[in-house]
């Protein structure tokens, strides 16, 4: 494998581009996490996000060659898993408009035990927030927080230097304490 010599992540993308598996299941180590969170954001949904993160690598490796700049790699893979879940979400309305009434039985049996419903709503108003922040404080803070991933995981998932994270970190809590209050703030009225 030419994937030693491929630690740089442009070259990984140059071998992947060429057919390399070994090469592209690195750059899905790399970025998995950072797909994973993006699509999350956008569902809510960890079971969902999980399909569409692999579908988005399917879709990634099928058509890779579109990438003619590896250092857009990134982006060009955001910009996949962004495409994903808008089909998905197409998708499910027309199956939703589609699909045949089950029984109120049935759907129970398909439902899972719900989370306590303070907790559910914490999140649910965590995540909300965070999708109305700036894009470069988003994910950062979604894998700190949201799937408590540490800051080397972190750097390497979105190609940043540790000193740029915890900059974006640092900048996006105080973002993201201060739309919280608002929000808060308002519902005590």
């Amino acid at each position: 494998g030419g994937v030693v010599l491929a630690d740089a992540p442009d070259d990984l993308v140059r071998l992947a581009r060429g057919g390399d598996r070994a090469a592209f299941e690195e750059l899905v180590r790399r970025t998995s996490r950072m797909i994973y969170s993006r699509i999350y954001l956008e569902t809510g949904d960890p079971h969902q996000a999980e399909d569409l993160a692999q579908e988005t690598y399917l879709r990634a490796f099928r058509s890779i060659e579109q990438v003619a700049d590896p250092a857009g790699f990134r982006k060009w893979l955001m910009a996949v898993a962004q495409s994903v879940t808008i089909d998905s979400f197409r998708h499910a309305s027309r199956i939703r408009r589609t699909a045949p009434r089950r029984s109120s039985q049935e759907i129970l049996n398909d439902t899972p035990a719900p989370e306590p419903q303070d907790q559910t709503d914490a999140r649910e108003k965590v995540r909300s927030t965070l999708q109305g922040l700036p894009d470069e404080y988003r994910l950062p803070l979604t894998l700190r927080y949201i799937n408590g991933q540490d800051y080397e995981s972190i750097t390497l998932q979105l190609g940043l230097s540790n000193g740029s994270l915890r900059g974006l970190l640092h900048r996006g809590l105080k973002l993201l304490r201060s739309a919280l209050k608002t929000e808060v703030s308002h519902e005590s009225l």
